[in-house]
């Protein structure tokens, strides 16, 4: 009761119909979009991107290290030792750094001795062949960043199948409330004739075989709205899956909450689709691409690690060296330490191999971006035509229902002068009932080709159309 009183105080629009509150289709997406949990686990993927990006910004980040040792044995200073380091990363394979050092003590390596009041340094080091265009540190925050630009693609796409299926399941509701209201009216058409039948054999104008074939028409009506209830139950229990409240607490939906039965007409203003909506489509926009253009670009860094291997490591080093730490400003070239790395791998068996694999990879995301590209195109043109032709067949529909209402009429008209039979009425019934199933049935099919028109327009990334930057 508690969880009624709730959904109805922030149900702010809810409209009345008779006895029952209709829930709009506006509304329902609205709830959809604001507390199904799973669209809120959506939301973790960007952020789970932006803590990625943040640690590979790290590799960047200044250090400090201090190393000191001291040895000291029966009054004997053998050596205390103190070296302190600030380094600065940089983009490339260049890395500032500065230095102190000051050593004493009686049994020091001679290579350490420095001046009494320390020693002050600052140079830089450079990798001159591998790790000065591309490196670890670099491959890896370039692909943090595209990591989080695929991750907000990925989670609008993940919310966006949310809510088409959620608008998918609230059409079937609809489709099965139409269906549902269709054979209870048909029930009610049973009931009464089933009366005039026994009437008029009471009366001496019908005979007995009449009632009886009344009757089972009332039977197999009473028969198809059962089942036709159980179906509805059925989806109203699965739509109220998408309906949740703040806190993660599930809604459950009451007897007399019903769909709008004007959401055909209303269906675009809901979706929000318009002309100027739909001219934008593009599936270079769409976010599917996208994320697969991020997915290979990252792969094309890689591929630039890999290849960036192949290349000896030459690392050159230069410090700066003065005893005061006013003149470290002046440079003398005269003191110095520096130094020079090479390091060749003879075979380069192992990063021969990495490349090759790196390249793999790309024709393997190239061959899926090119499946994706005609799979969304055709997708487009599917959807294109599943509005036209269902929009054909639901004019085609009605106007048989029409039809066949007046044929039923007509039989009816006749069987009370005499002349028809019930027999021809039941059969007549029956195809109109057979023709307004069919029309639910393409109205519904119509309405689940919207959806994904709406799916396909929540899924078109405006950013760049914006800019006019897409080709």
């Amino acid at each position: 009761m508690k969880k009624l009183f709730l959904f109805f105080s922030i149900l702010l629009s809810v409209n009345l119909s008779g006895q029952n509150n209709v829930l709009s289709l506006s509304e329902y997406i609205g709830y959809v979009k604001e507390f199904h949990p799973i669209v809120k686990q959506a939301r973790l993927v960007s952020t789970e991107g932006e803590i990625k990006l943040l640690k590979a910004r790290g590799a960047f980040d200044p250090k400090i290290s201090v190393d000191y040792d001291r040895k000291k044995f029966k009054k004997t200073e053998y050596y205390d030792k103190l070296n302190t380091t600030f380094k600065i990363p940089t983009w490339y394979g260049v890395e500032f750094k500065a230095n102190y050092e000051k050593n004493t003590g009686i049994f020091l390596n001679p290579e350490a001795n420095v001046p009494d009041q320390g020693l002050y340094g600052a140079g830089i080091s450079v990798s001159l062949a591998k790790g000065l265009l591309m490196n670890d540190r670099m491959a890896t925050l370039k692909q943090a960043k595209l990591y989080t630009q695929q991750a907000n693609a990925k989670q609008r796409l993940l919310v966006n199948d949310i809510l088409y299926d959620a608008i998918v399941t609230y059409f079937e509701w609809l489709k099965n409330f139409e269906t549902q209201n269709t054979y209870d009216d048909f029930l009610k058409n049973a009931t009464n004739r089933l009366e005039i039948v026994k009437k008029s054999f009471d009366a001496g104008d019908k005979p007995a075989v009449d009632t009886l074939e009344a009757n089972i028409n009332f039977k197999s009506r009473q028969l198809d709205l059962e089942k036709a209830k159980l179906v509805y139950i059925k989806s109203k229990l699965k739509l109220a899956n998408f309906l949740w409240l703040e806190n993660n607490l599930p809604l459950e939906l009451e007897d007399n909450i019903v769909p709008d039965i004007k959401t055909l007409d209303n269906v675009d203003t809901s979706l929000n689709i318009n002309n100027d909506v739909v001219s934008i489509l593009n599936v270079n926009n769409h976010l599917k691409m996208k994320s697969l253009n991020y997915k290979k670009e990252s792969l094309l860094v890689n591929k630039r690690l890999k290849f960036n291997n192949l290349l000896p490591r030459i690392d050159l080093e230069y410090n700066f060296l003065t005893p005061k730490f006013n003149e470290l400003a002046n440079f003398d070239t005269s003191n110095y330490k520096g130094g020079l790395n090479v390091y060749i791998p003879l075979f380069l068996r192992k990063e021969r191999a990495e490349l090759k694999l790196a390249k793999l990879k790309l024709q393997d995301i190239d061959f899926v971006i090119s499946a994706s590209r005609m799979d969304l195109n055709n997708k487009m043109r599917t959807i294109d035509n599943e509005i036209a032709s269902t929009n054909r067949q639901s004019k085609i529909l009605t106007n048989l229902v029409v039809d066949y209402q007046k044929l039923v009429k007509a039989e009816e008209r006749m069987f009370i002068l005499g002349e028809g039979s019930l027999f021809r009425i039941n059969y007549r019934e029956v195809k109109l009932i057979e023709t307004r199933l069919k029309l639910i049935d393409t109205k519904n099919k119509f309405l689940k080709s919207k959806a994904s028109l709406y799916q396909m327009i929540n899924n078109q990334d405006q950013s760049d159309e914006k800019n006019k930057t897409i080709q």
